[in-house]
């Protein structure tokens, strides 16, 4: 049905945001679609500092180019746009920070309420986006689990539908559309591994989702890209999982990094994650807050791109991942950037 919807022809002539491919996405009526723009962020190639690492195909996927500042938008944008369809009118959000500012964005323009519980140690400007989008805003002591069980107990008194990570359908079909990008962006044939910053972990489900649908249009040539999972010292359950060869995460006691979004102590989803990056041959890495930091820095004087710690954590595993020979240099290698630096000004100090 899908396939004799649409094609890869016919989306050359479409609005260059993530609602091109909306048939391959929840919302049935277009009236519905709440949207900022959202999607279709560049492929920047990394010229200088590959230069410096020896390889010479290493890029970088910018969503902190999208509304709101991070790639939150897509999966919000969906959520909401469904939620819309579905004839919903409050919503609520556990969020760690960009989740909950694109949940309050999206939800202002379809004249939703939105609830947004978060940790009080959550970027102040983060916080400040979720306010002048007029959301209800809890600080809750602790960390994303701590919000999260505040939400699921108002959900279960039917406060408000609960849009917090892998608690509902309609983000990860938003995040999908991370996976159809890279695609299109790369002429249909995927790089060889994809590098990914993971928290709460929708966008790896995501991008395996999106590539299993376009391998059964027969949109693909070659082999899919290994999924190779990122976290920090500070909090690292999948990434330990992975190399554990567990099903499932452990709680991470006393998680702690300055990259908000890796700061999940245990994902909803985690055997989701797990799952999806085994099948591709993917691997984890785990890095420490001073080699994400510096190539933060790195990545803003060599490349002229501020983009947030999560998204730098990627750039320091590849010394890793070379030393283990998980990927080669003169392979394919595509960084994701999941947020614009400039909502993390104290990573500054």
């Amino acid at each position: 049905m899908i396939g004799k919807a649409t094609s890869k022809k016919a989306l050359m002539s479409r609005v260059r945001s993530m609602w091109r491919y909306r048939e391959l996405l929840p919302v049935n009526d277009d009236r519905n679609i709440t949207t900022l723009g959202e999607g279709y962020t560049p492929v920047l190639k990394l010229n200088r500092i590959g230069l410096a690492l020896g390889m010479k195909n290493v890029y970088v996927k910018d969503d902190g180019q999208i509304p709101t500042g991070s790639f939150k938008a897509r999966g919000m944008a969906c959520a909401i746009s469904k939620c819309k369809e579905l004839g919903v009118r409050k919503v609520a959000v556990a969020t760690a920070g960009n989740a909950g500012a694109a949940m309050s964005a999206y939800a202002a323009q379809a004249g939703m309420d939105a609830f947004i519980y978060m940790p009080r140690d959550t970027p102040t400007p983060i916080r400040l986006e979720c306010e002048i989008y007029g959301a209800h805003i809890s600080l809750v002591n602790g960390t994303i689990a701590d919000a999260g069980r505040l939400v699921s107990e108002g959900m279960a008194r039917k406060e408000w539908f609960e849009l917090s990570t892998m608690k509902e359908p309609y983000r990860v079909e938003g995040k999908k559309t991370m996976g159809f990008e890279i695609a299109e962006q790369f002429e249909w044939t995927l790089p060889d591994a994809i590098i990914y910053p993971t928290g709460g972990g929708t966008g790896i489900v995501g991008m395996s989702k999106a590539f299993d649908e376009l391998n059964k249009l027969g949109w693909l040539s070659g082999q899919s890209a290994r999924l190779i999972s990122v976290q920090t010292a500070g909090c690292a359950p999948v990434a330990k999982a992975i190399q554990e060869h567990k099903d499932h995460c452990e709680f991470w006691e006393n998680a702690h990094t300055l990259a908000a979004g890796l700061r999940v102590p245990k994902p909803y989803g985690d055997y989701l994650i797990i799952k999806a990056v085994n099948k591709s041959g993917g691997t984890s890495v785990i890095v420490s807050e001073d080699e994400m930091l510096n190539s933060m820095k790195t990545l803003a004087r060599k490349e002229g791109i501020w983009i947030c710690p999560e998204g730098a954590a990627t750039l320091a595993s590849i010394p890793h991942l070379l030393e283990r020979s998980a990927i080669d240099r003169d392979e394919r290698i595509l960084l994701y950037n999941t947020g614009s630096g400039i909502l993390y000004p104290e990573t500054l100090r």
